[in-house]
């Protein structure tokens, strides 16, 4: 077996003396996993960082098999963040979110160019928060859990749109969400516009689809979201960015 596409560096862990093995996400093959020989030598430990764009050919004897790969450098995210702690808690969340919540071998195409585009503005502060919550989002839509934004739950209305439903993931209007508020999902316009963000939109953005991928995705299979998310938002929150 033989295949060969780009992909993002999800995680490395050490394998043996001299190996790693290596999670990337992929648009022909999804998530993926392989062994690099010598993936802890100085050569090649730069270009296997979390975030880094890789060219990878995989080999195997079967389908099935871990198989090994040859890798390639194409972009060093990593690096051109590597002093901004805001921006590398995010690129950090970012793999964690998609190496848990992904199955492996399945593939996810909307998913991985959402991917790039959150890391080509991950640098940008005022752009990437919203991007990455927009991506979560979208990875619900994947798995098959997507919030229902387009009209009010109780009313079918369009306009005015102003919670979300931790039942049934479907937007309420202003109106009809009044006498249940507190119990709702509060809805930052930015998800279903173009409109710009303010800290509590970036907070309510994060409450609204870390619920339903922890509730949605982990729960079913025991896990609870990755301490790297928890981090980037105590980040954002110290340096202004969620209130």
């Amino acid at each position: 077996m033989n295949w060969n596409s780009e992909g993002y560096v999800l995680s490395v862990r050490k394998h043996g003396e001299t190996s790693a093995i290596i999670d990337v996400l992929t648009p022909d093959y999804g998530r993926h996993l392989g062994l690099v020989r010598g993936g802890i030598s100085r050569k090649i430990r730069p270009v296997l960082q979390p975030g880094n764009k890789i060219n990878v050919e995989w080999n195997a004897r079967l389908s099935e098999h871990l198989g090994s790969f040859k890798v390639e450098p194409l972009v060093s995210n990593a690096a051109q963040i590597m002093e901004d702690r805001l921006s590398l808690s995010a690129l950090n969340s970012l793999c964690a979110i998609a190496r848990e919540c992904l199955p492996e071998r399945e593939v996810h195409l909307d998913v991985y160019q959402a991917f790039g585009v959150v890391l080509n503005n991950i640098g940008i502060h005022e752009i990437w928060p919203a991007l990455y919550i927009k991506w979560e989002s979208g990875l619900l839509s994947a798995m098959g859990y997507g919030l229902d934004l387009k009209s009010c739950a109780a009313t079918g209305s369009k306009d005015n749109l102003t919670h979300v439903s931790p039942r049934s993931g479907r937007a309420v209007s202003a109106e009809a969400a009044e006498p249940y508020a507190d119990k709702l999902f509060l809805l930052p316009k930015f998800l279903i516009s173009n409109s710009s963000f303010n800290p509590g939109d970036l907070r309510s953005g994060l409450e609204l689809t870390g619920f339903f991928l922890e509730t949605r995705l982990q729960w079913g299979v025991n896990k609870t979201l990755p301490d790297e998310r928890r981090r980037m938002i105590q980040l954002l929150n110290d340096n202004g960015y969620v209130a």
